[in-house]
């Protein structure tokens, strides 16, 4: 990784203790980031950066990610205009996750679905025995947009 905005992870104490950002990129280049709604604390979504997506998200103050799916840089609302302003970047301990605060423009949605979070549904803890099928349960009821209406033919992100 190379990039004026970030420092040589040089120590532990540096990593934990210091005032530079040294962030700890995956085997494949990536770092988790979770992204909440600022005001509510709502979990709107987990993506994966770069070191170019965070350098960008740096320097515009609006969500980029990675898409493992589609192997490409992405400025999240950059279709759907439901772009993510950083209210505040927070890093982990040893930098190796990222914590978005974000005010999400138009309805407020951050799924690519239409719904306004993408953890909407939840596994249904009932503790199946072998050989019984998990379930899930739908947190949110209806859409926040018609996802048909905001991407029109742009492929699904979604793989199989």
């Amino acid at each position: 990784m190379h990039s004026s905005f970030f420092s040589q992870r040089l120590t532990v104490e540096q990593v934990e203790e210091g005032d530079q950002l040294a962030p700890k990129f995956d085997a494949d280049g990536l770092i988790a980031c979770v992204t909440t709604d600022a005001t509510s604390g709502e979990v709107l979504m987990l993506g994966y950066m770069n070191a170019e997506a965070l350098e960008k998200t740096l320097q515009t103050g609006e969500a980029h990610y990675w898409s493992r799916s589609r192997q490409l840089l992405w400025h999240k609302g950059a279709n759907s205009g439901l772009t993510q302003k950083v209210v505040e970047l927070r890093i982990d301990d040893d930098q190796d996750a990222i914590w978005l605060r974000t005010e999400v423009s138009g309805n407020g949605a951050s799924c690519h679905v239409g719904y306004r979070s993408c953890f909407y549904r939840h596994v249904v803890l009932e503790y199946p025995g072998t050989g019984t099928t998990a379930k899930l349960a739908f947190n949110e009821s209806e859409k926040v947009f018609d996802p048909i209406s905001i991407y029109g033919d742009v492929p699904n992100p979604t793989i199989l």
